[in-house]
């Protein structure tokens, strides 16, 4: 991604240090952070200072190198205490966002690199983030061949750049589309509660000049029903072996939508997020966020000063759910670095 002109990526490790664009300032600050620790990564993944799939599956690798590393210095010649200090590690990376399969994907592998050496650990954290950005780059092309001239695009969350270690997975078409010189259109979804698509998303169309507009949560099916959306392209957190997806929480009311009107809705995501431990969309673990994301907003005053402030009823309380499932039958196809899967013909382009 270029920001002001210079190629950044999402997050990346020079030594034993972890750099990573810090999201919640965004669009209002860049800023770029840093990670000294495993438990340094999980913080920033936990308080979503970096999200999205492969963002944080990358985050969740380099923690995971990092734990290694620090049990050879912290536990030296002691192979029981070393292990027993890596699993330990491993648990409390993958407790920070239980739905996220690429998180678990990342940690998997580079647990047993960190068996064999820390050097290893390194290596693999390293190699998968780079798979990340060209599995996302490749996941563009494909998708890219599904855009024609003036198509008009619907999209939820944030699936592009920021949501992983480069180019994105959803917004990865729409990016090649618009640099082949196609007439794109973009539609981001405010979603609600932590508008990632009106801070995130919007952001980054704004950075590519891609021509776009920010849209209530609850404007899509209007927007479809006048015919105003010839596909629906959205990310995806976990992927069941029948296909059922977890994304976004809004994300299962576009897909429905979609079908009623034939709008195609398409899933980009890199292989690492299909789960074969899970047999359908009732296996996921779906996290309950902080109430308080839905009954607080943040923002900056004229001054750039940023404000939290209560946007909903004094005494209220709210339901969080951070994901929700959409099953198999309303997706038309999948977009993976490997190709199109058209797994629903059902919704007609």
């Amino acid at each position: 991604m270029k920001v002001n002109g210079t190629d950044y990526r999402t997050v990346w490790m020079e030594g034993n240090t972890v750099f990573f664009i810090e999201q919640n300032r965004l669009p209002f600050e860049f800023i770029i952070s840093n990670a000294c620790s495993y438990q340094d990564c999980c913080t920033a993944i936990r308080r979503m200072q970096i999200r999205g799939a492969g963002a944080i599956g990358a985050m969740a690798g380099f923690a995971m190198a990092l734990a290694c590393d620090a049990a050879s210095k912290e536990v030296p010649g002691n192979t029981k205490t070393h292990e027993t200090y890596i699993r330990e590690a491993r648990a409390a990376i993958e407790s920070t966002r239980p739905t996220a399969r690429n998180l678990f994907y990342a940690t998997g592998l580079v647990f047993d690199a960190g068996m064999e050496s820390p050097d290893m650990a390194m290596a693999e954290a390293r190699r998968i983030a780079d798979k990340d950005a060209a599995d996302s780059k490749q996941i563009g092309e494909y998708g890219n061949t599904l855009i024609r001239e003036g198509t008009r695009i619907l999209t939820h969350c944030n699936a592009g750049w920021l949501a992983f270690v480069d180019y994105g997975t959803a917004l990865s078409p729409v990016y090649m589309a618009h640099q082949d010189g196609k007439n794109v259109f973009v539609y981001a979804d405010e979603t609600r509660p932590r508008s990632q698509g009106a801070r995130l998303t919007a952001w980054e169309l704004l950075q590519e000049g891609v021509p776009h507009v920010i849209i209530p949560d609850n404007a899509g099916a209007s927007l479809m029903a006048q015919g105003m959306v010839d596909m629906v392209i959205t990310g995806a957190d976990r992927i069941a072996v029948n296909g059922d997806t977890a994304n976004k929480i809004g994300t299962l009311e576009k897909a429905i939508v979609a079908k009623e009107y034939g709008v195609p809705f398409y899933v980009a995501a890199p292989t690492s997020t299909f789960d074969a431990g899970c047999a359908s969309g009732s296996d996921f673990v779906i996290e309950q966020r902080d109430e308080e994301e839905v009954l607080y907003q943040e923002g900056p005053d004229e001054r750039g000063v940023m404000h939290r402030i209560l946007v909903c009823s004094p005494g209220s309380h709210a339901l969080n759910p951070a994901f929700d499932v959409t099953p198999a039958k309303y997706i038309t196809g999948f977009i993976t670095e490997k190709g199109i899967n058209n797994h629903n013909q059902t919704n007609k382009q």
